[in-house]
């Protein structure tokens, strides 16, 4: 007898072994049409796998969180074999999920461009309609490779060539089309239903090495429903109107050019954003209970050995030594060289070192503005969002084992009052575990991590596991912003470390005069200066709240007669602390309104010859066709008042 639990506790007794379907159909009917997968013992696998033991057992359907990658999944096999069938002699390599869709690299001499995408959707289309059984079968290593051969797809046959020799090869199967696969997959093709829209085609690389054969890869997005493909269109379109690398051009915040790929040419109105930007946050830490310190750009490659970072971060550091220097570090890697440095914590840890530390110190919160520097690869660069040159907001809290709790329920609070100040009223946490490659005993990140779920639920958090993506050096929050058209945005975290004060030999006198090792805590709140800018730029559309806008207001004139007048009032202006700008130029005031309302400036203040005699203004609010008269000093005060920053 076979025993099935259900998720409502119940348990259905089977006299044999059975699938998913019959569980489903055992169950009742409805279920049994909208069953898409199974989950055995928290496992996803196809709804035909075979139940043979006791199981405590989940049916996946639409409403399933995780029904979506699985519907991904199926998308991108439907479109690979769409691709083929339409365009023979195509090879296939990989086709996966992702976080809002699917892609599919393929092989073919011939590019592929967006005209083709309504033909190859008509073929995907065709394949639902013929609701094509997906069949899972275990192939061994010979016939999978022989298969491939004979298919003329050399990339596939190299791939099985090189898999573990004891590793179990799975193959699905739709018609007469098939693919190595893990799984789990739809029952049938008809299961995927139509509502799937390719996107966009980029190049890439086989097995992403830029040495080896360029691919085309053809994205696509998937939905359980029309409505809900149409609400994403609609945030792709709107997302692609709020790109802050657009707006920022026309706001002439910044621009990146090759010669500094992966790096910001900041002009004086986005350097003006972000001073405003830093002034607000330094404020904040010093009433937090913050010390500022500053550290170098270049550290000896020993610091980083003996931090670990040199062994994972090697790769991504940037290297720096004349010419003689480098010519003998390739020579003997053990001569002195030294690098950019990719972060901030163990400089930190540096400073912490001089001079004898007492518990009544801790906790120490150290923060920097620190400049840091990572090689990431080109195709990884995006605009301010994603670069090899950025200013962390970055702080590293030395304190003993019983503050972690006080301390975390403090940065969640300063935490929250940023992201509120900035906008941002939406976000939630994920809490990142153990990696695979990580530094410490099992003992140590056991320690860390109870300490971390202990304080996070203290400080009321409700995180969402995110299982192996913590630190090298300990477990970790991440914050997730969601932006005003529903994007999630991963920038702040707090990270539990045990493992660097001991790497680096950092300690301080306890009460009973022994030396103890601190607790560091990492955290930052916006990530990095450039992303958190890149962000704001598009939730608000450059259309900035008032203390945030690099140019407040622009006083522009109605008539010359009043230019002696507008410098008055943008002196006044300025000198309570505004930001503003003066247009004299002979351009009709419809003009004037249309070009600076285009640059996002929040206030358009318009002086006629009435208004110079009777020392009015009349204040024009973006976004408004509606003015606001107001005598000037009045308006001084009240623009003024409105434009402070929250603290």
């Amino acid at each position: 007898m076979i025993n099935i639990s259900l998720p409502d506790g119940s348990v259905r007794s089977f006299d044999k072994p059975v699938s998913g379907a019959e569980i489903a159909a055992e169950i009742g009917p409805g279920l049994a049409k909208a069953a898409l997968a199974l989950r055995v013992d928290g496992k996803m696998v196809d709804l035909a796998h075979v139940v043979d033991g006791d199981s405590k057992i989940g049916i996946v359907t639409s409403r399933d969180p995780e029904a979506l990658e699985l519907l991904r999944h199926d998308a991108a096999h439907v479109l690979a074999q769409a691709v083929q069938e339409l365009y023979p002699g195509t090879q296939i390599t990989f086709g996966p999920s992702t976080d809002d869709g699917f892609y599919y690299d393929f092989v073919r001499a011939e590019p592929f461009s967006p005209e083709d995408f309504a033909k190859i959707e008509q073929r995907m289309a065709e394949i639902v309609d013929r609701n094509l059984p997906i069949v899972r079968e275990v192939w061994d290593r010979a016939k999978i490779k022989d298969y491939f051969v004979q298919h003329g797809e050399k990339f596939k046959a190299e791939w099985a060539d090189e898999l573990p020799k004891d590793e179990i090869i799975t193959v699905y199967k739709q018609g007469d089309w098939l693919d190595m696969c893990l799984g789990p997959h739809l029952p049938s093709t008809g299961k995927l239903g139509k509502a799937f829209k390719l996107t966009k085609v980029s190049g890439a690389y086989w097995r992403g090495d830029k040495n080896n054969a360029q691919l085309q890869r053809v994205y696509g997005t998937v939905f359980f429903s029309d409505k809900d493909l149409k609400a994403y269109l609609m945030r792709i379109e709107e997302a692609e109107k709020r790109d802050h690398r657009r707006i920022g051009r026309e706001m002439g915040l910044f621009h990146q050019q090759e010669e500094a790929a992966g790096m910001v040419f900041w002009h004086p109105k986005g350097w003006t954003f972000w001073r405003t930007l830093e002034s607000y946050l330094r404020r904040k830490l010093e009433a937090g209970g913050y010390v500022e310190v500053k550290t170098p750009q270049l550290v000896d490659r020993k610091l980083w050995e003996e931090s670990g970072h040199w062994e994972k971060f090697r790769e991504n550091m940037y290297l720096s030594e004349n010419e003689d220097g480098l010519r003998e570090y390739m020579a003997d890697p053990a001569l002195r060289i030294f690098a950019l440095k990719p972060m901030n914590c163990p400089c930190h840890v540096e400073i912490f070192n001089v001079g004898l530390r007492s518990y009544r110190e801790l906790p120490l919160r150290m923060a920097e503005m620190g400049s840091c520097h990572r090689f990431e690869p080109s195709g990884a660069l995006h605009g301010i969002l994603r670069v090899r040159n950025f200013t962390q907001d970055d702080a590293h809290i030395f304190c003993t084992e019983a503050q972690i709790e006080s301390e975390t329920i403090r940065f969640c609070k300063l935490l929250d009052e940023v992201y509120r100040d900035l906008g941002f009223t939406d976000y939630f946490v994920k809490f990142s575990d153990r990696p695979p490659v990580r530094a410490g005993s099992d003992a140590v990140w056991d320690q860390a991590e109870g300490a971390l779920l202990s304080a996070s639920k203290a400080a009321g958090l409700e995180v969402i596991l995110n299982p192996g993506e913590g630190a090298f050096y300990g477990p970790k929050l991440e914050f997730v912003l969601r932006d005003a058209i529903g994007r999630d945005w991963q920038c702040g975290t707090l990270q539990v470390d045990f493992v660097l004060p001991e790497r680096l030999d950092a300690n301080y006198v306890a009460e009973d005069g022994s030396r103890r090792r601190p607790v560091m805590l990492h955290r930052a709140i916006f990530g990095s200066f450039e992303r958190m800018i890149g962000i704001l730029i598009e939730n608000y559309a450059g259309r900035f709240p008032l203390w945030l806008a690099p140019t407040q207001a622009v006083v522009v004139t109605v008539v010359s007669d009043a230019d002696s007048y507008a410098n008055e009032v943008t002196d006044q202006l300025r000198a309570a602390g505004m930001r503003v700008d003066t247009d004299l130029s002979n351009e009709k005031i419809n003009y004037k309104v249309r070009e600076h309302s285009l640059a996002h400036v929040p206030l358009i203040i318009a002086v006629g010859r009435r208004d110079a005699e009777g020392r009015t203004v009349a204040v024009r609010r973006l976004g408004s066709d509606k003015q606001e008269v107001l005598e000037l000093g009045a308006a001084v005060t009240t623009l003024s008042t409105e434009a402070r920053p929250p603290f």
